[in-house]
């Protein structure tokens, strides 16, 4: 009886790209678990004019027997003799992998469960093929490479590939494509025993005592890499009793064991080394399927993160948790990846609380000489990053809205709220900056100084940095499954004198106003989190208490749980996503009407969260608030900067003060740059 195979892979690929290589190593790798079958296509070609005839009789001849489960049969081609050689027969094995050029051809893609591309330079690719097959190949390389050419004009291969390949013929083609097989929803079940593997590998931990100024390691290690993460407790000066200010984390995606992985309207592109997996499934559901949550450190040791992704969820992933689709033009410079993740295979943790430098690797990596350069580093740094004097000239910035139109928006809100579609509208807009010539990371360093928080992060992303001084979290998960959410609803500029601040924070306290929109979105985000927890476990240890930073007194609640057992981490976030302190409630029909009432603009990373995923099944990420995104125009060392604000309508709002909120929220990002909020 014909069994189906499981799975079907089919490699193709110019000549001299190295398929049969890659298909001979590849089948080495996946044998270790299970049994697999190799059929090269240049076994069934009939002759050096007959690609085109060749694919027609793979297709009808194996691919398709193959595919139903049974034994494969084809004449074999006698090179030597120009002639049919003998039968041969393939049969189904749990995997098969089919190697050649036109093996990924149209009438085969409907067959084959992944396609896989193998990409070279031309003179790297003919230089190759001919010192493997000699004279023989040369005497019909333009013969065989005119049929190439017609082959991929009629049929663009590469653009159907599920992994594309740049194989650089150092050995890493194979484990890098094996990577990014892992991550393809065909492949998830059968190459279970390989990512279970992988999970099982414990990271190299060194530790050594030091308190290092946390930005200044990072610039002296990634400030300038193209992929690079700090999440940084930069308000150590500051009492917290949550011990939000305890750690600090940096890493970059800068060794071949890293991965990088971006998404955007609906699928994903995972980098892998040298090669690319085209992901099409939902943001979340490659989460779920790829944050491991088996990795421990020894018992003594006591780290947030193990890697384990880091990155951002831009606010566009509503899309996914039950808000619209609201789609920008991907040719618009300002356009970012709705979420981007690294998976370092290097990072660092610094402990402020025990005063220690943690350096974890990768067990394929060498953590002995990420350790030496580590050591060196700190051997040479300053006592603190100093704060770069303000931008001159300083950007000048202009409002989406600018206050008749907001005012406008907020009346607009309160209706809304008056029909009873809402209870609270998380108005927001947003200001711009084009062409202004700057580092990044210099402007992290100058939001960090006017003003530290506990969730100051920078991103770097290729063409996109974040600079952020968030003081909210939006979720945590512990390893052992209890959430947190802290959410902010509440805000008062600090006061010139000492008499003058305590005034605005007693007004904070004795607001009815903020009171009731803190509560409101404790009561939305209590709801979120039942859906995956124990309701008995459900608590609200902090109802609307006040904390203060160097420009803001801030309103904050904490609302804990504990994860059902054998819950979704992942899908528990999700339920959560977008935070609630950014939307309002109920959050579906309020986000309804902020897509109109904020016309159909995006949001971008504003609003979403950033922060970690790690592979202990711990996870701590902030609300993407005060924080400045900055794009790099195409073709120049200028960026186009943006910051997101804006606050909380409710039915007693005043439109005037609502706008006051927006000015004082924006005020210590545009401070830093040595900006003013633009005139109305």
């Amino acid at each position: 009886m014909a069994t189906n195979p499981a799975l079907i892979l089919g490699i193709d690929g110019r000549s001299g790209a190295g398929k049969s290589t890659l298909a001979a190593e590849l089948a080495t790798e996946l044998r270790r678990h299970r049994e697999v079958a190799v059929f090269h296509l240049e076994d069934i070609y009939p002759g050096w004019d007959g690609l085109a005839a060749g694919m027609e009789s793979y297709v009808r001849n194996v691919l398709t027997p193959l595919r139903r489960g049974q034994c494969a049969t084809w004449d074999t081609w006698d090179w030597a003799a120009s002639a049919p050689g003998t039968p041969s027969t393939l049969r189904p094995a749990p995997v098969i992998i089919i190697e050649g050029v036109g093996a990924g051809c149209a009438a085969a893609r409907g067959l084959l469960d992944a396609l896989i591309w193998v990409e070279v330079p031309d003179e790297t690719r003919k230089s190759r093929a001919l010192h493997r097959d000699g004279e023989v190949f040369a005497a019909h390389w333009d013969r065989w490479a005119a049929q190439e050419e017609s082959y991929l004009q009629s049929d663009p291969v590469p653009s159907h590939a599920q992994v594309l390949v740049n194989n650089k013929a150092d050995g890493s083609a194979p484990g890098h494509t094996l990577r990014a097989l892992k991550a393809l929803p065909a492949t998830y079940t059968l190459l279970a025993p390989e990512r279970a593997e992988t999970s099982a590998r414990q990271p190299t931990h060194h530790s050594f005592p030091g308190s290092p100024d946390t930005a200044a390691l990072f610039a002296a290690l990634y400030a300038h890499e193209d992929h690079a993460i700090l999440l940084e407790s930069s308000n150590l000066a500051f009492s917290d009793p949550q011990e939000r200010n305890r750690f600090s984390i940096m890493a970059a995606a800068n060794t071949e064991q890293s991965a990088v992985f971006t998404h955007r309207d609906g699928a994903g592109i995972l980098r892998e080394g040298t090669a690319t997996a085209l992901i099409n499934s939902g943001f979340f559901n490659f989460l779920a399927q790829h944050w491991d949550t088996g990795s421990l450190l020894p018992e003594t040791v006591k780290l947030p993160f193990v890697p384990g992704w880091l990155g951002y969820l831009g606010y566009e992933l509503k899309r996914e948790t039950g808000g619209s689709d609201i789609r920008v033009d991907p040719a618009d410079p300002a356009t970012i990846p709705d979420a981007a993740l690294i998976r370092p295979s290097e990072v660092i943790i610094l402990d402020h609380g025990t005063h220690t430098v943690h350096v974890l690797g990768a067990v394929d990596a060498d953590p002995e000489a990420f350790v030496s350069r580590v050591h060196d580093a700190l051997a040479t740094l300053p006592d603190a990053a100093a704060a770069p004097a303000a931008l001159v000239p300083s950007p000048h910035f202009i409002s989406h809205d600018d206050r008749a139109g907001y005012l406008e928006k907020v009346r607009a809100a309160q209706e809304q709220i008056r029909q009873g579609n809402s209870y609270e509208v998380c108005l927001t807009t947003s200001l711009h900056s084009t062409g202004v010539e700057c580092d990044p990371w210099e402007n992290y360093l100058r939001l960090r100084a006017a003003n530290p928080a506990p969730f100051a992060h920078y991103l770097r992303f290729g063409q996109m940095a974040a600079a952020s001084t968030s003081p909210e979290r939006f979720v945590s998960v512990t390893p052992d499954g209890w959430m947190r959410a802290e959410p902010i609803k509440g805000t008062r500029p600090r006061g010139a004198t000492p008499e003058a601040d305590q005034a605005l924070k007693d007004e904070l306290v004795s607001s009815p106003k903020d009171r009731a929109e803190n509560i409101m979105i404790v009561d939305l985000l209590r709801n979120d989190l039942s859906h995956f927890a124990d309701p008995s476990t459900l608590s609200v240890p902090r109802l609307c208490a006040i904390e203060s930073y160097a420009t803001v007194h801030q309103m904050v609640s904490t609302i804990d749980a504990k994860l059902l057992p054998g819950a979704s981490r992942a899908e528990a976030i999700a339920a959560a996503f977008p935070a609630g302190s950014m939307t309002g409630a109920p959050k579906k029909s309020t986000m309804e009407i902020l897509d109109v009432l904020e016309d159909g603009r995006a949001r971008g990373l504003y609003s979403g969260a950033v922060g970690y995923f790690s592979a202990t099944g711990a996870a701590d990420l902030s609300v993407v608030i005060r924080t400045l995104v900055m794009v790099c125009t195409p073709g120049s060392d200028s960026w186009n900067l943006s910051l997101g604000v804006g606050g909380a309508i409710t039915s007693d709002s005043s439109p005037q003060e609502e706008w006051d909120e927006v000015r004082t929220k924006a005020f210590g990002v545009l401070s830093a740059l040595g900006s003013v909020f633009p005139a109305s």
